[in-house]
């Protein structure tokens, strides 16, 4: 039976002990929107050794470049990013303290087997739904790489952002384990 976890980031590894595949969960605080360039860069960096320009220990990395804001709003449209574009990246930044990632689509067997060694989440948020999912963020500022436009690395401060457990820290996979349930259905 799936549950409804609230969770505000940044987080530790007692926040994510209970959480299992299929459940629901609300972020509210302030989570980080980052794509591949800007992933390839703060690998680049960690490579270097030079001091990455956010802290992402504990943080939430939502795959997702926005549309421009409307008048009166912070962002515009928020949809998700297929996340295997990350899959070269995410290890790395799991290593160094990132905690959870939000996109869309499968992961790499690298990127499953990161998530539990570095006991990390991964999120499915409902691609399509990008206008809605933009109204559950309040404010936006770039906070690194700016001239990547809407790839940079934005601090998105969110109210009940809604996703779906797909890979929890022991390492299950919604995906892998609702395919194998409803193919003894048929």
């Amino acid at each position: 039976m799936s549950k409804i976890i609230r969770l505000t980031p940044p987080l530790c590894d007692g926040d994510l002990e209970n959480i299992e595949i299929g459940d629901q969960v609300l972020i509210s605080g302030v989570i980080y929107s980052a794509r591949d360039t800007a992933h390839r860069r703060l690998a680049e960096l960690i490579g270097k050794r030079d001091p990455l320009p956010l802290d992402i220990r504990g943080q939430v990395f939502y795959y997702m470049g926005p549309t421009p804001p409307p008048p009166g709003r912070p962002i515009g449209a928020a949809g998700p990013t297929t996340s295997t574009r990350m899959d070269g990246y995410a290890p790395l930044l799991m290593e160094h303290g990132l905690k959870v990632m939000i996109g869309k689509g499968i992961r790499s067997p690298a990127v499953v087997d990161a998530i539990r060694k570095w006991r990390c989440l991964y999120l499915a948020a409902t691609g399509g739904a990008g206008a809605l999912l933009g109204r559950t963020i309040k404010e936006a500022q770039v906070v690194a790489f700016e001239d990547l436009g809407a790839e940079a690395i934005r601090a998105l401060r969110v109210e009940d952002f809604p996703a779906i457990v797909i890979h929890d820290p022991s390492g299950r996979n919604l995906y892998e384990e609702n395919v194998a349930k409803y193919r003894r259905c048929s």
